[in-house]
């Protein structure tokens, strides 16, 4: 009998198997292939959990070839050592961001050499394998065939030419490689130049099973909801044409072929590491074939980023297919582009960007983070992580929209009796009388509605964006029924609107437990609700049906538990702070905190201080603030993050007559918030859909109780008479950076309106403007030309 712990299929219910790229073991994960694979994977792992969908999420770290050997190399180790390290690394980084796997293994098991042989044996028998001779690269010196990853060189793809593209692939352009069409190759070993031999490789022939295989992605990649990316890489490889490919390589470190004319060989990392998905489900129960040999029950959901596709759309099934048995084959592919860290590439080898272990150093909480990535999931197209960004999703979104709702409910709630409800829900039996109520629960049920089918589409980003819609209705709901006053006016109504409130805070703790488990856990607890009783959001219960009564979710008499606040305010110090700590390299960032370490130990020397641990903190403060100085009189335009903006929605300011409310897309997967001094000047509907020059990094002000989080910019003329807008190019992109003259820096923190930096970025932007007003010179530039800097521009810039 098996392990009653374990789950299996069973029959009726839906069964979903959940697998994310297995991530190398041969460094730390950054936050792009956190959010890449294994946190998009893990919301929708626990999104089917709450739905009561029978699951499994498989994960493990992919830990032979080349790679491998190539950083055992780097750390004077073997392969092994550098796999337990690592290993370890990543698991405690996941389990730190709260991912909930089944299992998390290692295809370097006993499973996975089974299971691949015997994947191998059944493709030799059915004679879908050749045998070939192969022009690799050897190196003399190391006297060895040298594999994919150990050789680098000039990548041949034009427009390209990228000085430090690998042998199997380019990491600028992504294009597949071969090493010996690399430009001027190189041993990573030594550094030497290898020659080209001949060696005997196995190679799958894709060119004979593309018939069922194309047969399977028609059937598949439609109607069972491919991301269109995942689409379109699948067909771009299949135009070009399939050919045989090797699965063979001249390592040590991997699964041996069991072919006697190839045993000194390993099977290629691209065809064992996908089998590592069903040997890690091995290593969860030793019933693995009745989640991997059961399409009829079994529904196949793998996650990845866009440089994996090809290998789970084609190689992947291809290899399945080939075996002529009964395999559960992918059934959805959710698919994700890159995450760029501030203005580049997040990269591993490179050592750029904010790293897992990082994250956790921050002190910001996991469900930030969390939150953070997933709304800026790259869903269709690369997007961007700053730090400015994330203080302001924080600071508004979770903050004064998601925590101040909760906050504000239950704090009521919590009040003693006279001026609250002592901590117990009230009841309220004349709910259907409220007008206000019922269209709430209207539009929460509609919402309700569309994040199931963003749920289910895996429209991730779309689910999280639904999910927050209904906090935006909440606390609209509590302002507009002005609860407080309700309360010693009509005490019944004011019932109503908080026993719906708390359902509510019910519901948006349900629906966004699979982005911030972590904060769904303590608004249970506050709400005195356990997990397991009660996190749940099921058909069978009837907990889709209940959300058209908000109302009923938390039953009156309940006794809440204590109130605290959620979510905590990323200052700007903080911003600057984390943005210095985490530019450049790693490589840079050692150095940097030797040279500051040397700086602390020369002032220490210098003014012969006791080296008491107070004392160095004041010597690091005296540094900081000579940094700070240095910084504030550098006051120039690089300061600036000035983006393509798209004016999606516009109104009147509620309380100004002068102003208008503007919703902006900036490129960040969310319009910004911006209010603008412009009524006077530009009509409504000009404003409309209409592109604009975006200042990002201004510090967000509250503007007669809006907050603006960025600003517009406008030419004024001398007598101020006029002001229009700097326009951008028509084709210019959303979200692209605006850049001046002799300038390629970096934008350099938040900035605050009334600041001396701020005052000489002015002065330094007027005299720009002029320049394009009068010589037409290309001061506001983006890739799509110049913008357009009316000629009312004598004035100034706004």
């Amino acid at each position: 009998m098996g392990d009653p712990t374990k789950k299996l299929p069973i029959a009726g219910r839906r069964n979903i198997l959940i697998t994310s790229a297995l991530p190398y073991v041969n460094n730390v994960p950054h936050l792009g292939n956190i959010i890449g694979c294994v946190l998009s994977a893990d919301v929708f792992a626990r999104y089917c959990r709450i739905r009561g969908y029978n699951i499994i999420y498989i994960c493990g770290t992919d830990e032979y070839g080349t790679a491998t050997e190539t950083k055992a190399m780097e750390e004077n180790c073997s392969p092994k050592e550098i796999c337990d390290k690592y290993h370890a690394i990543h698991r405690d980084v996941y389990k730190w961001f709260d991912i909930s796997f089944d299992h998390f293994g290692r295809t370097s098991s006993p499973q996975q050499t089974e299971i691949c042989q015997a994947i191998f044996n059944k493709l030799w028998e059915n004679e879908w394998l050749s045998e070939n001779t192969m022009q690799q690269l050897y190196c003399e010196s190391c006297q060895k065939f040298l594999a994919d990853r150990l050789v680098d060189g000039t990548c041949p793809t034009p427009g390209c030419n990228y000085e430090s593209a690998r042998g199997d692939q380019c990491e600028k352009c992504g294009k597949l490689l071969n090493p010996t069409e690399l430009i001027d190759p190189k041993c990573k070993v030594c550094r030497n130049t290898p020659d080209i031999r001949g060696t005997n490789h196995l190679f799958l022939e894709l060119p004979l099973l593309r018939e069922q295989l194309e047969k399977y992605i028609s059937e598949m990649s439609v109607a069972r909801n491919w991301s269109q990316n995942a689409i379109q890489a699948t067909n771009a490889w299949l135009k070009e044409g399939l050919r045989p490919r090797c699965i063979t390589r001249d390592l040590k470190w991997g699964v041996p072929v069991p072919h006697e004319k190839y045993k000194e060989k390993v099977f290629y990392v691209w065809f064992d590491a996908p089998i590592g998905y069903i040997s890690i489900t091995a290593c969860y129960t030793p019933e693995w074939e009745k989640w991997w040999k059961n399409p009829e029950n079994v529904e196949l959901y793998q996650f990845m980023g866009k440089d994996n596709v090809p290998f789970h759309t084609v190689m992947f099934p291809s290899t399945l297919l080939g075996t002529g048995e009964n395999w559960t084959l992918m059934k959805t592919i959710s698919v994700t582009e890159y995450l760029n860290y501030e203005n580049g590439k997040f990269s591993k080898t490179k050592g750029v960007g904010v790293f897992g272990n990082d994250a956790k150093d921050t002190k910001i909480p996991p469900e930030v983070w969390r939150y953070y990535l997933l709304t800026n999931r790259p869903e269709v197209s690369d997007t961007l992580f700053t730090w400015g960004d994330l203080q302001a999703k924080l600071n508004s979104e979770l903050l004064s929209n998601l925590g101040n709702f909760i906050n504000r409910v239950l704090s009521f709630i919590s009040k003693p009796a006279g001026s609250g409800y002592d901590s117990v829900i009230p009841d309220a039996p004349n709910v259907k009388s409220h007008q206000l109520t019922m269209m709430l629960a209207a539009n929460v049920s509609k919402l309700v509605e569309q994040y199931i089918d963003a749920m289910e589409k895996v429209k991730l980003k779309q689910g999280l964006k639904t999910a927050m819609s209904i906090s935006n209705e909440g606390n609209a709901y509590l302002q507009e029924s002005q609860f407080w006053k309700l309360f010693k006016e009509d005490p019944g109504l004011c019932a109503v609107v908080m026993k719906t409130s708390a359902g509510l805070v019910y519901l948006l703790a349900c629906l966004l437990e699979p982005f911030m488990p972590s904060f769904t856990d303590e608004v249970l607890k506050q709400l005195n609700l356990s997990r397991e009783t009660h996190l749940s959001f099921s058909d069978e219960k009837g907990d889709i049906d209940k959300a058209k009564r908000p109302w009923e979710f938390v039953p009156a008499g309940h006794k809440i538990g204590r109130p605290e606040p959620l979510f905590k305010e990323l200052k700007n110090e903080e911003v600057d702070f984390f943005r210095e700590k985490f530019a450049g390299t790693q490589a840079d960032r050692k150095l940097k905190e030797e040279a500051d370490a040397k700086a602390v130990a020369e002032l220490l020397k210098k003014t012969n201080i006791e080296e008491t641990n107070s004392n160095k903190e004041k010597c690091k403060s005296d540094v900081s603030s000579a940094k700070s100085k240095a910084v504030e009189a550098e006051a120039t335009i690089s300061k600036l993050d000035i983006r393509v903006g798209l004016i999606t929605e516009v109104k009147k300011h509620p309380d100004a007559d002068s102003l208008y409310v503007e919703e902006i897309d900036v490129g960040e997967g969310s319009t910004r918030t911006v209010v603008s001094g412009l009524v006077k000047y530009i009509p409504l509907e000009e404003m409309q859909n209409r592109k604009v020059c975006v200042l990002c990094n201004l510090k967000p002000v509250a503007m007669r109780g809006v907050k603006s989080h960025a600003m517009v910019f406008a030419v004024s003329s001398k007598e101020h008479s006029k002001i229009e807008l700097v326009e951008p190019p028509e084709y210019a992109k959303v979200g692209e950076r605006i850049t001046f003259p002799g300038y390629s820096g970096e934008p350099d923190g938040m900035l605050t309106a009334k600041s001396k930096v701020w005052e000489q970025i002015q002065a330094d932007l007027h005299t720009n403007a002029q320049l394009v007003a009068s010589y037409k010179d290309a001061a506001f530039t983006t890739s799509a030309g110049v913008c357009k800097v009316p000629s009312i521009a004598n004035g100034e810039i706004r």
